[in-house]
């Protein structure tokens, strides 16, 4: 699964920078670098983060803000392998936490929730989770290896085994990030998708099907100050306003739900 993978790496990445943190090789000066100080600020955010994220940056004063979005198992794999970084958040809590320990990152917070939804084509046949069962259903998902493939993964585990195989059957591709996700239904390459109402919401031709409460996983978004950062202060403002300030008004706007 994804965890093992991303521990792999993580042990690789460490044991390189062990081995040339005496020497000031270019490993170690790359991962200490941060952003320089010069008063810019690189943050890496999950895809889904993109709108909220992005505009929170166009209006915060302390630092020029770089944003950079992905996957959120890519960006956690940039920081360990000394990416120039700020601030990192991610769509899960499980990324944040293992950098944490890695002494990779500051202590993580979680900043925001989310919700899942199926989202298909403006009138769409597929009114229920149980349609995507259908045969001839063109169904697309996220890798295990980002949150909302996880997630994904959390809603379909609590189904009836028959109901459940029968939907991963109908899978056509496993993407790496909620944007592809979206993509393939806007561009006919797929029926419906599991995707972040968010998502869903930002994407005019779509509308979204509502998963049962109790099948919802807890989808919580967590982020961190790089522990190598060179602003700082600049930094920890910035994550304090997408806890409680201008950055959290700004993802309640885009459709997220407030920190649990």
């Amino acid at each position: 699964m994804r965890r093992a993978a991303f521990a792999a790496l993580l042990l690789i990445g460490l044991l390189a920078t062990g081995c040339g943190s005496s020497g000031g090789d270019s490993t170690s000066g790359g991962a200490s670098g941060g952003s320089g100080g010069g008063g810019r600020l690189i943050v890496l955010g999950a895809s889904s983060l993109t709108e909220a994220v992005t505009k929170y940056g166009e209006e915060f004063e302390a630092a020029e803000v770089k944003p950079s979005f992905a996957g959120s198992d890519q960006l956690a794999a940039q920081i360990q392998q000394g990416a120039k970084a700020d601030v990192f958040a991610s769509a899960d809590t499980d990324y944040p936490a293992e950098l944490f320990k890695a002494g990779l990152v500051d202590k993580p917070v979680v900043f925001a929730a989310n919700e899942l939804v199926i989202a298909v084509p403006e009138g769409s046949d597929i009114h229920s989770l149980g349609d995507l069962a259908k045969p001839g259903v063109k169904l697309v998902i996220g890798d295990p290896s980002v949150p909302v493939g996880s997630y994904t993964r959390t809603v379909l585990g609590r189904l009836p085994a028959a109901e459940r195989e029968a939907i991963i059957g109908n899978v056509r591709s496993e993407e790496t990030e909620v944007s592809s996700v979206v993509a393939k239904i806007e561009q006919g390459a797929a029926d419906a998708g599991f995707v972040y109402v968010t998502d869903e919401k930002g994407a005019e031709a779509l509308e979204p099907v509502s998963i049962p409460a109790k099948l919802q996983p807890d989808v919580a978004y967590a982020a961190a100050v790089v522990s190598s950062s060179g602003d700082k202060p600049a930094a920890e403002e910035f994550l304090e306003g997408l806890v409680s300030g201008r950055g959290q008004e700004d993802l309640l706007a885009a459709g997220f739900l407030p920190p649990p």
